[in-house]
């Protein structure tokens, strides 16, 4: 297990204020993660300093910071995947899903099981007026898959980190504003297989798991990395986040989708983010959301 608490690709949630995202891996150590999964310990990997500042080099804040992190990212998780680990890095922001795909490519090809209550691809329909606005914590599924600033997206020349034709996105939530605030005609035309919350409603998510995983065992790729968003998480659940979700995963669907998943023995790591311990006075989400994850490790047997 390590900490990767980048905040970096999230804006103030107000003025002055860095995104308290950085407080998570500690939230969820307190809540017994490491001792309950049997976890070697594999420290704490620290990112830059947050800036207020706006960055117009590469459009996005902190977006150079972010580059930084993500190649120091990957090397520390090169280390631990060549010691036949199961690395579980606790975030952070989903900007960090950079790390572990670049880490993934420089080995060949990797896939991506992607569990998101957004689809962190589609840019917005009218660009920030004042270069340096766009935030990688909302565009890192479009990042890692090749599109945007060289400094972000092709460090070494690898582009794209993941190949779009080798994501499967579960648990996406559209809300009725979303379709005048971002092209989402982007993801819908894109290769990326889509298993929305509807389907996951209609189907059960056992069902709507298996057959992401079936996508993904027919891919060429060598294995696949998990992202998870706790904004996948139904909002009565999971209040401690910057974009709660208002139809979102129940905490026993959470926990058979990645059951499922980490089962695979093409799982090959997975992340957790967006999780903010200052919204969740109480502790309650931070214990529903470690509760969901240990859960599924013990369904998989993924920690014996």
């Amino acid at each position: 297990m390590l900490d990767a608490a980048s905040n970096l690709g999230l804006a103030p949630p107000r003025d002055g204020h860095e995104p308290g995202v950085r407080m998570m891996p500690a939230a969820l150590r307190d809540k017994g993660i490491v001792l309950r999964l049997s976890a070697e310990d594999a420290g704490r990997l620290e990112p830059p300093p947050y800036s207020f500042d706006l960055e117009p080099v590469t459009g996005y804040r902190n977006g150079s910071a972010i580059a930084q992190f993500a190649a120091e990212l990957a090397d520390r998780l090169s280390v631990l995947l060549d010691s036949g680990g199961f690395p579980l890095v606790l975030g952070g922001d989903c900007s960090i899903v950079l790390g572990p795909t670049l880490a993934l490519r420089r080995r060949g090809s990797y896939g991506l099981a992607f569990l998101d209550g957004h689809d962190d691809y589609s840019p917005p329909r009218h660009p920030p007026k004042i270069p340096g606005r766009y935030t990688a914590a909302g565009l890192d599924l479009g990042l890692a898959t090749g599109h945007g600033p060289d400094l972000l997206t092709n460090h070494d020349g690898l582009r794209p980190y993941v190949e779009e034709r080798h994501v499967v996105h579960i648990g996406l939530d559209r809300e009725p504003e979303d379709e005048s605030i971002l092209r989402v005609e982007d993801f819908s035309a894109s290769a990326i297989r889509s298993y929305p919350i509807e389907h996951i409603h209609a189907h059960g998510a056992s069902t709507t798991a298996s057959q992401a995983l079936a996508d993904l065992n027919t891919m060429p790729i060598e294995g696949f990395w998990i992202h998870l968003d706790a904004d996948v998480l139904d909002k009565s659940v999971m209040p401690a986040v910057d974009s709660p979700n208002p139809d979102g995963l129940s905490v026993t669907e959470l926990t058979r989708i990645l059951a499922t998943l980490l089962a695979s023995p093409n799982a090959v790591g997975m992340h957790v983010g967006i999780y903010d311990p200052e919204l969740d006075p109480t502790g309650q989400a931070a214990t529903a959301l470690v509760d969901a994850i240990v859960s599924a490790f013990e369904t998989a047997n993924k920690h014996n």
